[in-house]
């Protein structure tokens, strides 16, 4: 929370492009005593609070600002009711975050809201480059009459996000904010072994070195008792700052910002730079006919990240995942004893029994020998024009670019331990590496025409508008195979080798991959806004959207929505009452999505390649016919070499179409001491993007197609509570929270088997489908699970499994804290909850295998294995049913929590300790995230729209410090 403050001068001096301007500057009069809430809605339209139609929250700069976050999606988390918020990465400039408005809107759509920056919509889905100090104001809309005029792209809600910019007739204001601070793992519940407890565990099993050894020699063991926890993750540190000018004159006004931030990471190897510019321009012609703005953003960052981050195929893999691997390191072993690969591939050759795979993670780890580089250029720009050709006719043009370029170096150095094992004995130059690049370049224009008229206590607004949006994207791959260590360096293209050609086959063959995708939509609506009085309301919106991705007969959907308001506190006979305001809200509408995803995309908790891309380049061809040929994924018969039908054209492909209805109330009470809202929907998602079956006899099981239908009911409360206002002390409590129950209505053959979970009518998407575990037979030590005719087995099926009611999705979330002001002091908390998800911990399921004791370090829970003379709940070492609870809900465990998100502690400097100088104002503030957690989940941090989750980053715990001065 910046407090801004003005230098007295003559003049203004502000900047645009490359040229300085000065402006005579006068006292702005405007009052600020009768400044009302308001809302920013649809194609920059800006409404009152009271006269807002719309279910949506508005979240103000001084909740997001000064935050150790690279994207202002982490600290919004837990402020709006509806709005679910979850970060499956704590690595540093992860885009790994998923925002759900509403519940699950789609099966194998993109789920994302749509983001509208400044008045223009972007495709973007991920926000490192934009720094969150910049930011204004964000309000998130989750209804149809908020969401419709947007059409095609508003089904998963809207979010808008407002920059901050200068104000005319203004001085020149000059801010600074820093903050530097420290961040450390979180705890995890799982009870790791030590090494005496391990070689214990080892000699009940009877496998590893602890076999051999006696109990006397176990109790007096002193030897290495490494907690590789501790060796693969390190305190790392963060640092921010920005500087800001704000200036205005009488026609012009600018915000003009630079900012730098670094943040390490949690494993040593990972980190995050950015670097940012921003310019916000206003003007306006001295008759008020003409305005228009500018915004300019320039975003460079780099990052280094682990392989796993957009790899999840080696997510279970201990040699290249650390993060799974360090908890499964055994302490017997001592870190350090091999400091390069080529001593460790010499040692050890491909041999990693006896726990030995703890060295290969080590050489990951070290600087250069698994380099995954990535580095983002960013420029984000629009422009409005508007011209009031009449009093009440305005006309408007709206220009937005975005553009990205992403470049990315990996690669296995030579001297690394996995390119000397891969290569062996057979290969001369061990290693590869990999350069990519690819470009977003999303274009949009808008352009509308508004009339606006007032008759006495009527006021009419009537809009039309024209959308069109143009992306193209690029990308490039090249991999060298094969490094000579004397000269390479990464990423600098040296060290690469010839071709070899021995014995008829052709070594370090580079690989060369380019592709190229055009996408579009345009878009025509027009908006009616009826007002009377200020007491009733009315909101009318028809939308006609095309898009690239489907044939002619269907590429044209229609989208509506019709809303009112009723401002019962304007009634006479509420005169008196204790309400300032008290508004009923209703609302009906449509919007489509057309994100939709393809092939093994479709599953995001799958597979990491989704996040931070724009979806409007995903499924470019499901209307067309793919012939593909064999490869190793994709193998002809009897693997034999084949050129056959991938894909059969679905040219009646169409929009997903979310059909959403709402009721809401807006109240305020005792001069605003108690406001709030309430609201009660219902959203349904018909034409689901889903498989339908096609006879085997084709060549394929199933073709992408319009299949199914979703519903999602749910209730919203948000409430803030001003208890205490006087000049030196006030109290401000808040809360906010939100029930989504979800169910699938309709589905191609009304239930699909996805293992572990299920599609069925009637019950919620990602339904666990897992047998019941119903605990250890007291007299064998076997496992017991509850079979589907009702009795007792050892010996589940996948027959025995059943609906257990339970998803991954949260039902309940949201958040609650306060805002306390003491004299000069300031304490700002914010909690966050998701109450009722249910994932499976497939950590777990490695802790407690006791068939990996000699391998693995494995939880100590496994020292009260049932025996014969120990009659526990924990299965015998040598149960004869180990693994068949795989696909039990022994492992299923309620993933709810209630999370710290942040605390910020602050004192503003007196004006008697600053004086009269340069300094016109001073705050330090320590600030907390993540601090603390209540949850059942045993792993680092339940967080994560995942239905497996095993090797993830956990997001950090921070503390920072800070400070802001304005001048």
């Amino acid at each position: 929370m910046n407090v801004k403050l003005r230098t007295l001068t003559m003049g203004v001096l502000f900047f645009t492009g490359q040229t300085l301007i000065a402006q005579k500057t006068t006292k702005d009069t405007t009052s600020t005593s009768t400044i009302e809430e308001v809302v920013v809605l649809g194609y920059g339209k800006v409404i009152s609070k009271p006269k807002d139609i719309t279910a949506s929250t508005t979240i103000s700069a001084e909740v997001i600002e000064n935050r150790p976050n690279v994207s202002f999606l982490n600290s919004i988390q837990g402020t709006a009711p509806g709005v679910t918020i979850s970060s499956m990465s704590g690595s540093p400039g992860s885009a790994k975050i998923d925002v759900m408005i509403r519940g699950l809107s789609s099966l194998n759509s993109s789920t994302d809201p749509l983001y509208v920056i400044d008045g223009i919509s972007y495709s973007a889905t991920e926000f490192r480059n934009i720094n969150v100090n910049d930011i204004e104001s964000i309000s998130i809309i989750r209804d149809a009459a908020g969401t419709s005029i947007y059409g095609n792209r508003g089904a998963n809600g809207v979010v808008n996000i407002v920059t901050k910019k200068g104000k005319f007739n203004s001085a020149l204001k000059v801010s600074y904010s820093g903050m530097t601070g420290v961040s450390v793992l979180p705890n995890s519940k799982y009870e790791m072994s030590d090494a005496k407890q391990i070689l214990t565990l080892q000699k009940n099993y009877g496998a590893g070195i602890g076999s051999m050894m006696s109990e006397d020699q176990i109790a007096n063991y002193s030897g290495v008792n490494t907690d590789w926890k501790k060796h693969f993750f390190k305190p790392s540190m963060t640092q921010q700052h920005d500087v800001s000018l704000t200036a205005g004159g009488q026609g012009l006004s600018s915000y003009t910002s630079l900012g730098y931030m670094n943040q390490g990471g949690i494993v040593p190897t990972t980190d995050f730079q950015r670097f940012t510019v921003r310019n916000n321009l206003n003007g306006k012609s001295a008759n008020g006919k003409l305005s228009f703005n500018t915004q300019l953003a320039l975003g460079f960052s780099k990052r280094n990240q682990l392989n796993q981050e957009t790899n999840d195929n080696i997510s279970n893999n201990v040699v290249q995942n650390p993060l799974h691997g360090s908890l499964l390191g055994l302490p017997t072993l001592a870190p350090n004893e091999y400091p390069t690969g080529q001593l460790l591939y010499n040692a050890i050759g491909t041999d990693f029994s006896g726990g030995k795979y703890i060295y290969v993670l080590e050489d990951i780890l070290r600087e250069d020998n698994l380099p995954s580089r990535f580095n983002q250029t960013s420029i984000l720009a629009s422009t409005s024009v508007s011209y009031k050709l009449t009093p009440d006719l305005t006309i408007n043009n709206k220009t937005g670019v975005d553009y990205k370029r992403n470049d990315r170096v990996f690669a296995r150095a030579p001297w690394s331990y996995l390119a000397l094992a891969v290569a062996g004995t057979a290969l001369k130059y061990p290693g590869f590496e990999v350069m990519s690049s690819n470009q977003d370049f999303t274009f949009n224009n808008t352009l509308s025409a508004n009339y606006h008229k007032e008759l006495g206590e009527h006021t009419l607004d009537l809009s039309a508008y024209f959308d069109y949006t143009k992306a193209n994207y690029f990308y490039t791959f090249q991999q060298q195979n094969g490094l000579n260590p004397l000269t390479y360096s990464p990423g600098a293209g040296t060290g690469y080798v010839d071709v070899e050609s021995i014995n008829g086959t052709n070594n370090y063959v580079p690989q060369i991959l380019a592709a190229k995708i055009k996408a579009g939509t345009v878009s025509y609506f027009g908006q009616l806004d009826y007002d009377f009085a200020g007491k009733y309301g009315v909101n009318a919106v028809v939308r006609r959207d095309a898009s690239y991705r489907f044939v002619e007969d269907f590429r044209w959907g229609t989208f509506w929505s019709v809303g009112g308001r009723w401002n019962i506190d304007k009634e006479n006979f509420m005169e008196g009452s204790i309400f300032d305001m008290l508004k009923l809200r209703a609302s009906y509408g449509t919007s489509g999505n057309q994100n939709i995803f393809d092939g093994y995309l479709r599953y995001r908790d799958l597979t990491g390649t989704l996040y931070g891309n724009n979806p409007m380049f995903f499924a470019n061809s499901n209307t067309r016919d793919l012939n593909i040929a064999s490869s190793s994924a994709t193998p002809g018969y009897n693997n034999a070499s084949a050129y056959f039908l991938g894909r059969v054209a679905n040219t009646e492909l169409q929009w997903e179409e979310v059909k959403m209805t709402n009721f809401g109330l807006d109240f305020s009470l005792w001069n605003r001491k108690l406001t709030g809202t309430f609201d009660v929907y219902e959203k349904v998602t018909d034409k689901l993007f889903n498989d339908i079956n096609l006879s085997a006899v084709t060549g394929l099981y199933s073709f992408d197609g319009n299949n199914g239908q979703m519903k999602n009911r749910g209730i919203e409360l948000s409430l803030r509570y001003n208890a205490i206002n006087k000049n030196d002390f006030k109290l401000s409590i808040f809360a906010n929270g939100s029930y989504n129950q979800n169910k699938i209505t309709k589905i191609n053959g009304d239930f699909q088997d996805f293992g572990s979970y299920v599609y069925q009518v009637g019950n919620p998407a990602y339904e666990w489908y897992l047998v019941p575990y119903l605990g250890v037979n007291q007299e064998t030590g076997e496992m017991q699970f509850l079979a589907a005719d009702g009795s007792i087995t050892e010996k589940p099926t996948v027959n025995d499994r059943r609906n257990t009611g339970k998803s991954f999705m949260p039902k309940f979330q949201g958040g609650f804290g306060f805002d306390l002001d003491v004299k000069n002091f300031y304490f700002n908390v914010l909690f966050s909850y998701q109450l009722d998800a249910w994932k499976f911990d497939n950590q777990y399921t490695w802790l407690l295998d006791p068939t990996s004791i000699a391998e693995y370090n494995v939880s100590s829970e496994l020292l009260n294995a049932w025996t014969p003379e120990n009659h526990t709940n924990t299965p015998a070492l040598h149960a004869a049913n180990t693994g068949l609870d795989s696909s039990s809900d022994r492992y299923l465990v309620d993933a709810s929590f209630v999370k710290l998100r942040s605390l910020m502690i602050g004192y503003n400097l007196p004006k008697s300790f600053i004086g009269e100088g340069f300094v016109k104002s001073l705050k330090i503030f320590v600030q907390g995230e993540n601090l603390a957690i209540w949850t059942k989940w045993k792993g680092y941090d339940p967080e994560g729209f995942t239905l497996f989750p095993l090797g993830n980053y956990p997001n950090p715990r921070t503390i920072s410090f800070g400070t802001s001065i304005e001048f």
